[in-house]
This record gives C-alpha cells, structure tokens and sequence, in this order.
C-alpha cells in the first residue's frame, strides 16, 4: 500500500478549564488511530490547541486578576500532565491566541470577503452599561418568556427547554453585574452561508460518504430548514483576532477557533519538527504550504456530538471558499456517562483524570475500556465500573497476559521451537481484519476479534496441560505447545499495540523482539529466537481502587465568607450610631462636573426648605437622567467639605464591592415608595 500523507486534529478544547474525562476519551480515540496509521508506515502529522479566545476566557481573567494571556498560559502548563499521563502523544500542542492564527484567520477572511461572501447588517443585542460591554446570550438572564421559570439563560430555558431570543426574556439582567441591560445597536459582520454556491457545495460535500450516516442525515435536515448567514464577528472589548479594516471588531470565537488546526499545523511545521519528527516515516522536507496543498493528504478531524454544526458547515465552507482544502473526514463520537448517567460531580458520578492517576490505576486499564467500547457511529460510550473490572481482569490479563505468564516457564533456555504454519495463517486473517477495523474506528470489534485468538490459544493450552507433559518427561513437547502460544501473544501484542503502547514496550522487551507494527505482525519469531525472562507485565484492578475513584473528594474547609469582600468595621454601640444623622433626599436635579470623570453634582431636598448641593463619585455608573426624581439616603449631618469644585453638604449612601475588577458596580440606595424627604433612618 502506497504512503499515506495525513494531517490529524482532535477538537481543541477550551481554555478555561482543565480536560475531563471526556476530552480523554477522544484523544484515546484519535491516539489509537494515529498510531495504527504508523505502524503500516505512514506519514501522520497530529497536531492539537486550547481554544483560547472569547468573552469567558476574558472575563475569568479579569475575575483573576491577570491578562487573558496569563489566564490561558496557566491553563496550557497543566496539559502535559494528563496527555502524558495517558500515553497521548501529540506532535504538537499550541494555542489559537497566537501569530499563526491571526495571520491565517485574517487570511481566510480577507479571500473570504474577496469572493464577496462577507456581509453587514445592523443588528440590537443587549449591552452592560455598567460593565460597558455587549453581553454574550449564557450572560444575561430573566424569566422564561414560555414557562415564566426565573434566573433563566438568554438563549433557552432549562426548565422547560424552550429556545428564545435574549430580547424575549421578562426582566433580563446582566450575571456580571446585575444591571438591567439596554438595547443597542451595532454593526456586524456575517459570511454567507446561505450563498447559492456555498449551499450547493456543502450539500455535495455532506452528502458525498465522508461522513458517518447519522451526521449525512443530520446535515441535510439543516438543509431542509434552510441555511443561515453566520455572525462572525463581536464587539470591543471582546479577547480575539481583530477583524482587518473594522476597528474595533473581532471574530467570533468559532470562526478562529477551527483555523487552530492549520494554525498548531502551521506551528509544528515552521519549527522543524515535521522535517525532523521523532517518526521516521513522517519526515517530510514539504514546508506547511507545500504539505496542505498537496493533493495526496488527508485531513482527519475527531470531534464530539456537540459541535458537528461547526465542523460539518461552517468550516468546510470557509476553507472552500477561501482556496484550502477541505476535510477528509470529521470524526464524530457521542458523550460518555458513567453507569448510565450524565457526569456529576455532586451525584459522585464524574471520573476525574488526574485522581484515577493519582490513586495509581493503570492508564492502560481505561485506554483498554474505551477502546472496546468505541465504534464507528455517533453512540455514547457508557463507564460502568463493574464492567471496567471485569473486562480488564478476565479479559486484558486473564486472556492475553497470562498467556505468556503461563507459557514462558515451559520454554527450556527461553528459546523457541517449532514452526506452525497453521498459526500463521491464522495470524495473517486477525492482522487484516483488525487493521481494516482500526481503519474504519471499530476499535470494539477489533479487541472482540483479539480476544477471540486469546480464547483459541489459552484453549490449546489447557487442553495441552504443559505442566502434565513435563511429569510426563515430555517437555520437548510442553515447550512446542507454549512456542506456539507465545508466538500467538506476539501477534496479539501487535494488533493490541496501538490501544495499549506502554504494555506492547514491555511485551516486546521480554520477547526480545523488534518493535512491532503491521509489517511484521504476523511473522513468527524465529525457531531458536531467545526470549527473556517472564516478569509481570500488567496487575489486576483493585475493587477498592474503582471504589476511591467514585468517593467524593474531601471538601477543603469553606474559606470565610467575607460580606462585600471586606471584614466588619469594629463593633459600634448605639449611641455612636444616633450620632449619624440618616435623611431620606429627593434627588431633584444631577449633572455631570467639568473637569471631573469621577464625579456627580447632586441638588438634593432633604425637607429643610433649602436645596443642598453635593457631590457624589457614581459617574462611571449612572447618567445624570438616571438619578433625577429619585429618592436616596444622605448622612445630613456631615461636616460641610470644601472642595476644587464647590461645597458639597453632605454625603449620598451607594454600596459597592471592595474588589471593583472582579464585582464591579455602584449601587446608591434607593428607599421604596412611600418615603418622604427629611424622613430619617433608623
């Protein structure tokens, strides 16, 4: 078979959180592929990224207190921990905040545009005027519009399921701080997907066999519905790729995010390592323009469920449409659940990656599981812990590695003998049709056929009894059985290499073998090859090992709650509270200061039959026309202050957090209706 050129991607996750379980199994998936495709000798280039762009990553910044840059930085440090931990070996891991992305994103817009497929349209979201910012639709919350449920999500309700628009919610108001938003306009950017063209060449490309069945037919249903053109762009202050000729502009997170792949790509290329690659056979001398304009490669994307929107429209149009080649394949997989359900840390039902590590399970264990779980449909794989203990000591060590457990003591000298044509052959049929399933990413299938040989070959050793035949003094005939019994665990080791890599090494040291791939599979060992001394290649799991893995973590004791986010003044009696004097004040007129950014000057009737004048520092949250006619609180009997600007007689009560840039606002007290100026508070 000629060399396959092939250039692999997993969907990049976002960067405001570590990876779960979920993100492990797809890059178990993606890994198991990637190393089948090396070991018949292809050139694979497997490249990955966080996601690092958009309005939460910017936000949980702030929150932090660092620079989105910062904020995702911290994020990237801890990747290597799990990809290492579970033998996912990437050969290149880098972020969608970077040059090569802006350059390529821009790019792809800038051909994108030429080809007129970009439009403007004036469009009315909601905006933060205290926060100062459009707010994305999971920021804002009201009352459902269908079911009249409350502290519901701009875009559906998760009471009823309702889907809406942000503008249908009752009494929205902004999660970060707690204003009611306003309506404002703004021009946006869109590509059209709803272009004759663009829709023409998608309903080909979708219908043409390179996606699975269910996605085909999940795609042409959104034909059915009728394509919309897609909003690609966001407002300042927004943390992405500016949008070239559109001051303050972005893309959307999704148009960027994708172009990470030819980005990560794009990385590894310019740093040398596809022209030195650890593989061999991946060396190439092709710059990254050269490699992704060559006929011959294939771009294979592995992705979940969630986003085959994304991966199955959008992105295939923009590189169509901006002269660069399409997706091979898009590799869809469903969710994983534990024993049925959805993961929740609450219900004791997630599986944490790095504690199934730290309780010291085998990496391999749950690489084993997933793999004999996975097919090739869009179906959720399901974590039952009963049947992970099972399928890993009957199956992975009662079938495969006892075998050579058992049969290596009966080799005299540990070397072999015999020659068993009729294993061969046998070996010759597993090998093909294993790396056909690995092919198609039938990965269940595959490990069912494996231990299909296990069962045949731990039958022909029980039924042979090798240790009867030594009492018997036959153990030239004990040893012949248990050559061929070892020969069987060498092509087991072989087809199991690419779900198990670590434990395929340490088979292939005490074989004293060369590394294996699919050339050399079904071979034999040599008659006279010597092995090496059996030691333990894989321990059984521990029941109580899964049972620690399912305990809720021991909760760190709750830091102190802290009101506002400063400790309570120092105790006060009554007497030193009667001393402040607390007026209810009509606000009757508020206007902005000359020459001050900070400050409101305030005309307030505290039902003294005067005006008093005072000057409040609430102008980065509220207009003048917000305040007039309103009622507040005033400590009446403050020393007059004399200030650059006049004397202000007094003091408005507003309330605030004392970290700004995590909570900002400032809130001046409002009395309810009734109230009347010169009223006090006590």
């Amino acid at each position: 078979m000629p060399q396959r050129k092939l250039f692999v991607t997993t969907a990049l996750p976002y960067a405001n959180g570590k990876f779960h379980i979920g993100h492990i199994m797809e890059y178990i998936q993606a890994d198991t592929w990637v190393r089948h495709q090396r070991m018949g000798g292809h050139m694979v280039q497997f490249v990955g990224a966080d996601d690092a762009h958009g309005a939460p990553i910017m936000i949980a910044a702030e929150k932090a207190g660092v620079t989105p840059q910062q904020f995702v930085a911290g994020i990237a440090a801890g990747r290597k921990e799990y990809l290492d931990g579970f033998h996912v070996r990437f050969d290149n891991w880098h972020s969608t905040d970077s040059p090569e992305n802006t350059e390529l994103a821009q790019g792809i817009y800038k051909a994108l545009k030429a080809r007129q497929l970009i439009s403007t349209k004036t469009i009315e979201q909601f905006y933060d005027p205290v926060k100062g910012m459009f707010l994305p639709d999971r920021y804002i919350k009201g009352e459902c519009p269908v079911c009249h449920a409350k502290d519901q999500y701009g875009d559906s309700c998760e009471v009823c399921s309702s889907v809406y628009a942000p503008t249908e919610l009752i009494e929205p108001y902004s999660v970060l701080t707690g204003a009611k938003p306003e309506l404002r306009s703004s021009d946006h950017y869109f590509f059209k997907l709803s272009d004759g063209q663009v829709v023409d060449f998608l309903k080909a490309w979708t219908q043409d066999g390179k996606l699975q069945s269910e996605v085909a037919k999940k795609a042409s249903e959104w034909f059915e519905a009728g394509m919309v053109d897609w909003d690609i762009s966001r407002d300042s202050p927004y943390f992405g790729i500016e949008i070239p000729g559109a001051p303050g502009k972005y893309f959307y997170v999704w148009l960027d995010a994708p172009i990470g792949y030819l980005a990560s790509l794009k990385n590894h290329f310019d740093k040398g390592q596809a022209r030195n690659h650890w593989h061999p056979p991946s060396r190439t001398d092709a710059t990254f323009d050269q490699f992704l304009a060559d006929p011959s490669v294939e771009q294979v994307h592995f992705i979940g469920k969630d986003i085959v929107y994304f991966h199955t429209l959008f992105w295939p149009a923009m590189l169509r449409f901006s002269g660069r080649k399409t997706p091979s394949q898009v590799n869809v997989h469903g969710f994983i659940t534990v024993s049925g359900e959805k993961m929740s840390k609450s219900r004791g039902t997630g599986i944490d990656p790095l504690r199934y590590l730290a309780l010291g399970l085998n990496p391999e264990w749950l690489r084993y599981y997933i793999a004999a779980k996975l097919n090739g449909k869009v179906e959720d794989v399901d974590f039952n812990p009963d049947d992970f203990i099972a399928r890993v000591n009957a199956d992975l060590i009662g079938k495969y590695v006892n075998i050579a457990s058992r049969a290596a003591k009966f080799i005299p000298g540990g070397k072999l003998v015999g020659d068993f044509p009729a294993l061969q052959s046998r070996a010759e049929r597993l090998c093909d049709e294993v790396r056909n399933l690995y092919e198609g990413r039938e990965y269940g299938k595959a490990v069912r056929e494996i231990m299909a040989l296990a069962d045949e070959i731990n039958l022909r050793f029980d039924g042979a009894a090798p240790w009867k035949l030594v009492k018997e003094g036959k153990a030239e005939e004990a040893a012949l059985v248990c050559s061929e019994c070892l020969q069987g665990f060498k092509v087991m080791t072989a087809c199991l290499k690419p779900i198990l890599p670590e434990l395929a090494a340490q088979a292939e040291a005490f074989l004293k073998c060369e590394p294996l791939d699919w050339t050399n599979a079904a071979q034999p060992l040599p008659g006279g090859h010597a092995i090496g001394a059996y030691q333990h290649l894989m321990q059984r799991v521990d029941p109580k090992q899964m049972d620690a893995l399912f305990e809720p973590a021991a909760e760190a004791a709750a830091p102190a709650t802290v009101p506002g986010g400063e400790e309570l003044a120092p105790e006060i009696k009554i007497d030193d509270f009667t001393k402040v004097d607390l007026r209810i004040a009509k606000i009757v007129n508020c206007e902005a200061v000359e020459g001050s950014t900070k400050l409101l000057r305030l005309t307030l009737d505290v039902g003294e039959g005067r005006m008093r004048n005072v000057f409040s520092g609430i102008a980065s949250a509220y207009k003048p026309e917000q305040l007039v006619g309103k009622l507040t609180v005033l400590v009446a009997n403050l020393a007059p202050r004399k200030m650059k600007f006049g004397v202000s007689e007094g003091m408005v009560l507003a309330a605030s957090h004392a970290d700004e840039k995590s909570n900002p606002g400032i809130f001046v007290l409002e009395p309810t209706a009734g109230a009347q100026p010169g009223m006090r508070v006590r």
